[in-house]
């Protein structure tokens, strides 16, 4: 395999969304700015899903496909850099939730590549769990149960996202968001285009 076809993400692709994020007149109840935000998030998902069928199809070994799946988390997670130093705090407050989304993603894919998927139960059950945790302020056990979820998904499980709307704003729903496009990508990996 060439070095060009082990890069499922770069550093240069993830500072082009932020460009893109930084040059837009962002409004998050406006069509387009949500549609740039759920982009930005489902082309890291979907970088995911690759790292996960590369190691399902043996591409990657378990090793090779977690240190992947960090490098490609070292990238996304990172404190976003803007060319602009001005850059008002609410694209940073933004961009900040995409990340939170994310988190939930890269634990679900690391934890099926180190241990394969959850027991079987309905996802809803999972993310009702999450979302009681969470309001006893459990936040581990939250993103446990979520992350638990995600293994399901990579697995073919469907959630129903429309969970969300029964649930209290928080990180719950932020991860929950995550676990949309971990879904989307696994059911269709293709690229996002920048432009």
């Amino acid at each position: 395999m060439t070095e060009a076809e082990e890069t499922y993400y770069t550093e240069e692709r993830w500072q082009n969304w932020l460009s893109r994020v930084e040059e837009e007149d962002l409004d998050p109840e406006n069509e387009d700015s949500a549609r740039l935000l759920l982009n930005l998030q489902d082309d890291a998902a979907i970088a995911i899903a690759k790292i996960v069928s590369a190691f399902e199809e043996d591409n990657l070994d378990q090793s090779a496909a977690l240190d992947e799946l960090e490098r490609v988390r070292e990238i996304v997670l990172a404190e976003p850099e803007f060319n602009v130093e001005e850059t008002s705090e609410d694209k940073i407050m933004l961009v900040d939730g995409v990340q939170t989304s994310l988190i939930c993603v890269f634990y679900a894919a690391e934890e099926y590549i180190h241990g394969g998927t959850a027991e079987s139960a309905p996802l809803a059950e999972y993310v009702e769990a999450a979302a009681d945790a969470e309001a006893d302020d459990d936040v581990d056990a939250a993103l446990g149960y979520l992350v638990q979820a995600g293994t399901r998904i990579i697995a073919g499980d469907e959630l129903d996202v429309t969970i969300v709307d029964e649930i209290e704003y928080g990180l719950v729903s932020e991860w929950v968001n995550g676990l949309d496009s971990l879904q989307s990508a696994m059911s269709d990996p293709e690229v996002v285009e920048e432009d």
